[in-house]
């Protein structure tokens, strides 16, 4: 049985999903602070509660035969980081060493991380990022994931952890059943916020900054479907599940290795759409890097993994889903 924690949420519900579909028994811990109960697989085992509590964690690990943790439960908005910091250090640091410590007094050794592309920081030159590239955090949300990936590596020497860390660039999309997808509140991304725009839920389109150094002016970013980051999740459980004797402490890449504008993008979600944008131009936010694209060679090579949908792809299942979903999950 695979335990993912943070199973009701964006991306753990897509894992899960794919979990269940590969035939694996999953049991999904989530306190429903940020996910939606009906995003979870009805095949799963759903537990509501919180990874940070320590008499919950006892009795998954008594009850259930647990071979591997899938942890996305966290907190992930960078502003919000910045206002409130030891609530992210709480969350994200805190709740996981607490994770580990039962993972281990039960004998669960096998961990899947789910980190970020915001460990990097700004990267000083404009070459793809790959996993050589120095962290350099630049706001409590990225310092806390990069936290973990040091206490990772820590508890890997000492106690047997064996785990892979997976860095992801800007997830988005939504799964071909149409029944899963990207609904936070408030709403921080840029495609479900263009697209709710395009719905008429909003006035505008913001943009913030149109004088950085490329070819339209606005930031670029690397974007990978929801579901090409789910295959790597499965990837990634089956190298630590199938190699049981060696010690795995991997961390890899998930991005898609194609840079898309700010302009660029409205301009492809309103021509899927059939629908114009009203854009309004806003200044620089602090911190935001012209360029941000992953390399993902290494996964590419240690996994085989790929990325199968391209931006088109990524924009139309989101676009599917918010039609489908005007209300999201409620």
């Amino acid at each position: 049985m695979i335990l993912v924690t943070g199973g009701a949420g964006y991306i753990g519900s897509h894992v899960v999903r794919n979990l269940v579909d590969k035939g694996y028994q999953v049991l999904v811990l989530d306190n429903l602070t940020t996910g939606h109960l009906k995003a979870v697989d009805k095949r799963a085992i759903f537990i509501a509660g919180d990874v940070g509590d320590p008499n919950i964690l006892d009795r998954i690990f008594q009850k259930h035969p647990i071979q591997a943790v899938m942890h996305f439960a966290g907190s992930c908005l960078v502003g919000e980081s910045v206002e409130f910091p030891l609530k992210y250090f709480q969350n994200n640091v805190a709740a996981t060493m607490q994770l580990l410590q039962k993972m281990l007094d039960y004998q669960v050794h096998n961990f899947i991380f789910s980190s970020t592309c915001a460990i990097y920081g700004t990267p000083n030159n404009n070459a793809d990022i790959d996993e050589q590239v120095p962290p350099n955090p630049i706001n409590p949300y990225g310092m806390s994931k990069l936290m973990v990936e040091s206490i990772l590596k820590t508890v890997a020497q000492s106690d047997g952890l064996r785990y892979v860390s997976l860095r992801y660039f800007n997830v988005a999309g939504a799964h071909t059943c149409r029944e899963l997808g990207e609904d936070h509140n408030p709403e921080t991304h840029l495609i479900p916020n263009i697209l709710k725009h395009l719905q008429g839920k909003t006035t505008h389109v913001e943009i913030h900054g149109n004088d950085y150094p490329t070819p339209d002016g606005t930031c670029i970013r690397d974007y990978i479907h929801v579901m090409d980051l789910s295959a790597g999740h499965i990837l990634a459980l089956e190298l630590l599940l199938k190699n049981q004797e060696q010690k795995i402490t991997e961390t890899f890449n998930l991005g898609n290795e194609q840079g898309t504008s700010v302009l660029q993008m409205i301009s492809i979600c309103e021509q899927i759409t059939g629908k114009k944008a009203t854009v309004k131009i806003k200044d620089r936010r602090a911190g935001d890097p012209p360029r941000l694209i992953a390399s993902s060679k290494k996964i590419r090579a240690v996994l085989g993994w790929t990325a199968k949908f391209d931006i088109n792809q990524i924009i139309k299942t989101a676009w599917d889903w918010h039609q489908k979903h005007p209300e999201g999950y409620q």
